[in-house]
This record gives structure tokens, sequence and C-alpha cells, in this order.
């Protein structure tokens, strides 16, 4: 009888010292489980966040400038986000003086082999706001006018978000400032934005109105 309970006492003391580590490993075995789908569920948050953000950024072309833009072909909105942007600009007709002085100045191959820079673009009417001789001078001189036009370049591509206080480095070296809100903007506080958030394959597009010069 004594070696029985003794033997019963025994078996009871096992399966008290064993049935902690059990619910251990059970508990263990479903947080494994709960962690991946957890994760699952965090990442499908962050890829809804992101393409969130990527549709607020991203944006439509704005300004009054934007309604002469083709509604069309390889000069619309659509056709010039297929292209780099030195041959997305000689697609509009607007711009075809900053698309003579690009080639004059041999930067269309460096625009265009550029990776996410933002182009002030003058318009015509803002070139011919600079009196014709001293245009003529300028466009001769191949140094002056790349300074001008590395001027109007930014090396990253900017939202109009972050052009409502913003001061950026250009690729001359010098720096331009803008200011704005909605669909109206300045930069240096002199030239408007007629046509703004325009995309071209490698770059964001903002037509203005009248030509930077290097401060």
């Amino acid at each position: 009888m004594n070696s029985m309970k003794i033997r019963r006492t025994a078996i009871a003391m096992s399966a008290a010292a064993v049935l902690p580590f059990s619910l251990a490993a059970c508990s263990d075995s479903g947080d494994t489980e709960a962690a991946p789908a957890a994760a699952a569920g965090d990442e499908a948050k962050t890829g809804a966040s992101s393409s969130m953000d990527d549709s607020m950024t991203g944006g439509e072309p704005f300004g009054a400038a934007c309604a002469g833009v083709p509604k069309e072909g390889a000069g619309s909105f659509d056709g010039m986000a297929k292209d780099p942007v030195a041959t997305a600009a000689s697609h509009n007709p607007a711009l075809s003086t900053l698309v003579a002085a690009v080639k004059q100045a041999g930067l269309v191959d460096t625009l265009n082999n550029a990776k996410d820079i933002t182009v002030f673009a003058p318009t015509n009417d803002a070139f011919a706001k600079i009196p014709k001789a001293d245009l003529d001078k300028v466009l001769a001189d191949k140094a002056t006018l790349t300074k001008i036009l590395t001027y109007h370049v930014v090396g990253q591509k900017l939202t109009p978000e972050q052009l409502e206080n913003g001061s950026f480095e250009t690729l001359q070296k010098g720096m331009v400032t803008t200011t704005g809100s909605g669909d109206t903007y300045k930069v240096n506080d002199t030239s408007n934005v007629v046509c703004g958030n325009v995309k071209t394959a490698n770059a964001d597009v903002y037509i203005v109105d009248t030509v930077l010069m290097p401060k």
C-alpha cells in the first residue's frame, strides 16, 4: 500500500512539474503563429499608407497656362510623361526658345540623362521680356547661357507642398527660393508658376513666366 501511494505521489509530482512547460510551449507556439499574422497586417497597412501618400503627392498639373497644353499626342501631359525632360519640352511650342537655348548650350543630354530633377522652365514670353540685344548676347555666350539654364534646375523632384516656403540649391550651385500655396507659386519673388507639377520621365516641371537670373 505504502509503495503504491509513493508511486502515485511521484507520478502526480512529475505531472505537476511537466505541466507548466507544456503550457509555456503551447503559449509560445500561439505567439509564433500570431506574430506573422500581425506582421502581415502591419505590412498591409504600410502598403496602403504608401499608396495613399503616393496619390497625395503625385497630384495633377495646375495653373492657367496648363489649358494651352495639347490634350493628346507627344506634347500632352501624358505624352510628356513618357519622355525625358529636354525631349518633352521640345514638344511644347510655348517652350521653343528654352529648347533652342538648351541646344545652344549643349545641355540636351545632360538634362535628359539626369535623374529625379526639377526644372523651372521659362516660356517664350518669359524670354521675350529680355531686351533682344541682351538675349542675343547671352545666347552667343555659352558659359553665361549654361550658368543661367542650370540655375533653373534643382537636383531633386519637388512637390507643390515643398514650394510653399522653400529654398533649394540649383545645378549652377546658386539658390532659388519659392513661396505660395494651392495653385499660386512664385520663384525668387519675381517669376510666377503658370503651369506646375508637369511630369516627364525624369523630372518635375514648373513652367514660369520670367527667366531666373543667378544671384
